[in-house]
């Protein structure tokens, strides 16, 4: 039976405390409209930022250490896989969470209060179908003795693996078909945990600010802290929330099997990388080709020169595989050993220029900008880029996938946020400013 996507029938409030910042938040939950997604709207912040839980959001983990955060620009949104992993669990496709500061808060460190609180405003189906992603090939990501592997099947189903060196914390085993069902009985009210000289060491380096013995299970040399088990493996429990919520930013449900030995948040977020790569390259070939692009077609090279003045040896955009007019794009680059530059850059060991780099993020972002009929028939002209940063080098071979998402756009001008990846590894990101002209 075809599943229609989910928001929630009224509106709902909610305050706590952020677990790693201390910060005092409040939440309000509003419906949105199909196809929309998931929002965090920072209303404390000037103009009200929008950050959608989609992949190109998601901050890099060295940045927000032990969980995971979302941002654009300045704004940002820490802390937000446990709320993520309940919107999973409810099957909400669509929703507006405005935000008063900068982390969700951890209430009593599970899901439940956030479950509590949006079935109590009422569930209500809409009219489109929802948006899955299958995963097409097996996918896998390591780090050390940590591994998560992605498998295609049928439903969404989650085997985890959790091994501490620790008396408490060895071996325990969970295998979980996701429902609505399985994640309010099963997983929703497993706690957030650490050990008891994590807890120092993190309150040391400036974290867990909101974290105490309720919110936390802060595990002893033999036993819980102040506080009592809810499941006898309560700790695999929440590693398997941590995971639903990670991979959820993906912006639509997962159909897969997901099999993960030791991962945290980080290993979780390279995972979701790949599936997003592999999301990309596979709507990429079944999507329709058009003059005039709509919200979500590919654009070809042709395409590309109706609407960019850029042409050969200058036009460093293949294909636009992802549009939404206004607010997001996705580009290819197809980095190939017969570039002009590599002559010159250098002879014997070829590296893509930095600034050749940044000019094909910047296609891309006049792509999204031009595309809009009230823009067409104008220039975009590269202003200014700020805080541009170089995380790899690209060389030939590569493939650069570019994710641009709209800041600001005014009459004249237009910021932009973008991050090129290679592999799914951010390879160059930054802030550009453009003007728009008459052409």
């Amino acid at each position: 039976m075809e599943l229609l996507q989910r928001t929630i029938k009224n509106q709902a409030r909610i305050s706590g405390i952020g677990l790693h910042t201390g910060n005092k938040v409040n939440l309000t939950f509003k419906p949105a409209p199909v196809n929309s997604g998931i929002h965090f709207v920072r209303v404390d912040i000037k103009d009200k930022p929008a950050i959608k839980a989609e992949s190109v959001s998601v901050l890099e983990s060295c940045k927000t250490q032990r969980r995971t955060s979302l941002g654009i620009g300045n704004a940002e949104v820490q802390t937000v896989e446990h709320l993520m992993a309940v919107l999973s669990g409810l099957q909400l496709d669509n929703l507006l969470i405005e935000v008063d500061n900068n982390e969700i808060p951890g209430l009593d460190g599970s899901g439940i209060e956030f479950l509590s609180l949006l079935k109590e405003a009422g569930i209500v189906e809409q009219e489109t179908s929802r948006k899955y992603f299958s995963i097409k090939e097996p996918l896998w990501v390591e780090e050390g003795q940590a591994m998560i592997v992605a498998l295609p099947a049928n439903d969404y189903s989650i085997r985890y693996t959790l091994q501490y060196d620790h008396l408490l914390l060895k071996a325990q085993y969970l295998e979980l078909v996701v429902t609505p069902e399985s994640f309010e009985q099963e997983l929703a009210s497993s706690r957030t945990f650490c050990l008891q000289e994590e807890a120092e060491s993190l309150q040391g380096i400036g974290l867990g600010k909101g974290a105490n013995y309720q919110n936390t299970l802060v595990v002893g040399e033999k036993e819980v802290i102040k506080n009592t088990l809810r499941f006898q493996d309560e700790f695999v429990r929440h590693k398997i929330l941590d995971l639903m919520g990670d991979l959820y930013v993906l912006g639509a449900q997962i159909k897969g099997k997901i099999i993960a030995i030791r991962s945290g948040h980080s290993l979780n977020l390279k995972l979701l990388q790949k599936i997003y790569q592999q999301k990309i390259k596979y709507e990429s070939g079944s999507i329709a080709f058009g003059n005039i692009p709509k919200n979500g077609e590919e654009l070809d090279a042709a395409a590309i020169m109706k609407i960019l003045p850029h042409r050969y040896p200058f036009l460093l955009v293949d294909k636009i595989v992802s549009l939404e007019k206004g607010k997001k794009a996705v580009g290819i680059k197809n980095v190939t050993i017969n570039e002009h530059f590599f002559v010159g850059h250098f002879p014997g060991k070829p590296v893509m220029p930095g600034v050749l780099i940044i000019e094909a993020m910047a296609q891309v972002g006049g792509v999204m900008m031009l595309s809009s009929e009230e823009n067409r028939g104008k220039l975009a002209f590269f202003m200014a880029a700020n805080g541009v940063k170089f995380r790899k080098p690209v060389l030939p071979g590569d493939q650069l996938m570019i994710e641009v998402i709209v800041g600001k756009i005014k009459t004249k001008t237009g910021q932009v946020f973008a991050k090129a990846y290679v592999d799914g590894r951010v390879a160059t990101e930054g802030e550009l400013m453009f003007a728009l002209v008459e052409g």
